[in-house]
């Protein structure tokens, strides 16, 4: 949701024109993939990182805003809480160094980024949710202040006509309600973009639901809320409650939640953007001035300004994009799934796996996604977050026979899914050792059964066991884990626990 929105409020006819434009939207998107008006192939990635605010006590600290002056960077915005900020690095062609390219350039901004926080104690923390957040922190008024999410806010809380209610269960339980849709900016993840011809898009696009679970489970780094041990990874459920605008009684109808796994695979981009205009209601029915079938018939590449808007209020898990750049419309499938951290090293040997995978599977004469049922493939997803690395997954067999089996995340992994991801990037033409290097780190996590959520959950528990009570366990933990983060080193080599009084480290 990075469009720039503005309204004072929403009158019926504004509804009903949206909606008119919505379907003009959706028609002209149907010609220009009819009219193959999209661009070609250029093998282009991005990356997009959600990044919590907290002090030397490992406690949230409520100013973006003025971490945002200090830093001074464009590539540096402000995102749904006043404890988080996210950084967007350039596109870049998916092949050579690229790996290596975005680590550096990944190190030097954040680096930056953290020593200009820290002036204020406020310094940067890559993680899925920051264990010591509180239902405190989420209220309205640590929303940035920003119009846009304002008004998302108020659209949203309308909609639902009541309280959200979270309720989730894991290795504890949590149960509270929330005015507002606040809670939701605890969830900090990494995004990443592959843009993609629209005859590729809905390969890529099913073969990206298809190992979303496998992805969780190996990244897996978000064990706590509220001060609560729940899912491994717990941004999915939070997620999906925070922005839940359903009543009970809609939920209990079966109507969709706007935080969607999905429920099919697909055969093209369209059929996600119509149902996207088909299942859920417009939250901002801000319309623009252009009127894209005229554009369109006078030889122009319209915006679809209401589509992208109205794409960004629903949360897909893969989600599709459509953007014009350069006067030339492309495709995108922005993977939404992975939590943020623990190192600059993980996130991008998280990415080297998922775009090396995709390739090989997209390219596939056997799709996964013909071989596996889309609701195996939901279930997945939910398994691996409520178990991480420790996770089982229904996966086809291997080889030319048939049927479902039920197999280790990480066994699947080492023996099936990290040669696939290997072919792949070779397929990209990514550098070699660069390659054996980021996937040698997911190699080891499988090995050691060790990821981001895992070191938190021992960290914490050690911590516990040495007499701290649950609050000063966590902002422990947090502490220790923002001083291993910036030193870098990937997770699975992290010493589990807190060191000892004088050993050199925050305790």
């Amino acid at each position: 949701m990075g469009e720039k929105v503005e309204a004072d409020g929403f009158a019926l006819s504004d509804r009903q024109k949206y909606r008119r434009k919505l379907q003009q939207c959706l028609a002209v998107l149907g010609r220009l993939l009819a009219e193959k008006r999209f661009d070609r192939p250029k093998n282009l990635m991005g990356l997009e990182i959600e990044l919590n605010l907290a002090g030397s006590d490992g406690m949230p600290r409520m100013m973006n805003g003025e971490v945002l002056e200090r830093i001074a960077s464009g590539d540096f915005q402000t995102e749904l809480g006043m404890f988080n900020l996210e950084v967007n690095i350039a596109p870049h062609r998916l092949e050579g160094r690229v790996l290596d390219q975005l680590a550096e350039e990944l190190r030097a901004g954040l680096g930056y980024a953290h020593r200009k926080a820290d002036e204020v104690d406020a310094g940067i923390v890559m993680i899925g949710i920051l264990p010591t957040l509180t239902q405190d922190d989420t209220v309205s008024a640590n929303l940035s202040d920003v119009g846009r999410y304002t008004l998302l806010n108020e659209q949203m809380v309308a909609a639902r006509g009541e309280d959200f209610a979270l309720d989730i269960e894991g290795v504890e339980r949590l149960t509270c309600r929330s005015a507002s849709i606040t809670p939701e900016a605890a969830c900090t993840s990494v995004q990443l973009h592959l843009q993609v011809t629209p005859a590729r898009f809905a390969d890529v696009w099913n073969a990206a639901q298809a190992i979303a679970s496998v992805q969780v489970a190996l990244g897996a780094n978000a064990p706590f809320l509220f001060g609560r041990e729940l899912w491994r990874e717990s941004r999915p459920p939070l997620f999906l409650q925070a922005t839940d605008v359903r009543p009970p009684e809609l939920a209990a109808q079966g109507v969709r939640p706007r935080t969607w796994f999905g429920e099919r695979w697909i055969d093209s981009a369209y059929d996600l953007f119509a149902e996207n205009l088909r299942y859920f209601p417009p939250l901002l029915p801000i319309c623009d001035d252009e009127d894209p079938l005229r554009t369109l018939d006078e030889g122009g590449v319209p915006d679809l300004a209401e589509l992208t808007l109205h794409n960004g209020t629903v949360y897909r898990w893969n989600r599709p994009v459509y953007e014009v750049a350069d006067g030339v419309p492309h495709l995108r499938v922005e993977n939404r799934v992975l939590p943020a951290g623990p190192t600059v090293t993980d996130v991008i040997a998280n990415a080297a796996f998922y775009y090396g995978l995709v390739r090989a599977l997209a390219d596939d004469t056997r799709p996964v996604w013909k071989r596996l049922p889309f609701d195996a493939a939901a279930a997945n997803f939910e398994t691996a977050c409520r178990h991480g690395i420790d996770a089982e997954l229904r996966w086809p067999r291997p080889g030319r026979g048939t049927g479902i089996t039920t197999v280790p995340a990480v066994k699947l992994v080492r023996d099936e899914l990290l040669p696939l991801a290997a072919a792949g990037l070779d397929a990209w033409q990514v550098e070699p050792a660069d390659r054996d290097f980021y996937l040698g780190v997911i190699e080891e996590r499988c090995k050691l059964r060790v990821n981001g959520a895992s070191w938190q959950v021992d960290t914490y528990h050690r911590a516990r066991d040495e007499g701290l009570g649950r609050e000063a366990a966590l902002a422990a933990t947090t502490r220790r884990y923002s001083e291993l983060m910036h030193r870098g080193e990937p997770v699975h080599t992290w010493p589990t626990g807190l060191p000892a009084p004088g050993g050199g480290g925050p305790a």
